[in-house]
C-alpha cells in the first residue's frame, strides 16, 4: 500500500505542477495584458494633457472674446441710444411739420376768398405788364421805322 501512496503523491505532485504551470501561464498572459493596458493608459494620459492644454487655451480665448463682445455691446448700446434720439427728433420734427401744415391749411381755408382775389389781381397786373411791354415794343419799332423812312431823310 505504500506504492499506492507514492503513486498518489506522484499524481498530486504532477497535478500541483500542472496547476503551477497553468497559473504561471495565466500570470504571464495577465502581465502582457496589464503592460498593454499600462501603455494605453499612458497614451490616454498624454492625450488628456494635450486636451487639457488646448481646453485651457480655448477657455482663455473664449474669455477674451466674451470681454471683447461685452465692450462692443456697450459701444453698440450708445449707438442704439443715439439712433433712438435721432428717431425721437425726427418724430418731433414730423409732429411740428404736421401742426404747421394743419395750421396753414386752416388759414388757407379761412382766407380762400382773399387768395382768389389776390390771384385775380395778380393776373390782371401781369396782363397790364404784358400789354405795357407790347406797347413799348411797338413804339420802338415805329421809331426805328420812322428813322429809316425816306421822309425822315428829307427832314434832316
Amino acid at each position: 500500500m505504500e506504492v499506492v501512496l507514492y503513486i498518489a503523491a506522484l499524481i498530486a505532485a504532477i497535478g500541483f505542477l500542472v496547476l503551477c504551470i497553468s497559473v504561471g501561464m495565466t500570470l504571464f498572459s495577465l502581465k502582457n495584458t496589464l503592460n498593454n493596458m499600462a501603455s494605453t493608459v499612458a497614451g490616454i494620459e498624454g492625450q488628456m494633457e494635450g486636451i487639457t492644454r488646448e481646453t485651457t487655451t480655448l477657455l482663455t480665448k473664449t474669455n477674451s472674446l466674451a470681454d471683447d463682445i461685452s465692450e462692443k455691446s456697450e459701444k453698440l448700446n450708445s449707438v442704439v441710444q443715439a439712433v433712438k434720439g435721432i428717431g425721437d427728433s425726427v418724430n418731433g420734427l414730423n409732429n411740428s411739420v404736421q401742426r404747421i401744415t394743419t395750421a396753414v391749411s386752416k388759414e388757407v381755408g379761412r382766407n380762400e376768398e382773399k387768395i382768389a382775389q389776390v390771384v385775380q389781381w395778380s393776373n390782371v397786373a401781369m396782363g397790364i405788364a404784358d400789354k405795357w411791354k407790347q406797347r413799348k415794343t411797338i413804339d420802338q419799332e415805329v421809331t426805328v421805322v420812322d428813322t429809316m423812312s425816306p421822309a425822315a431823310d428829307k427832314q434832316k
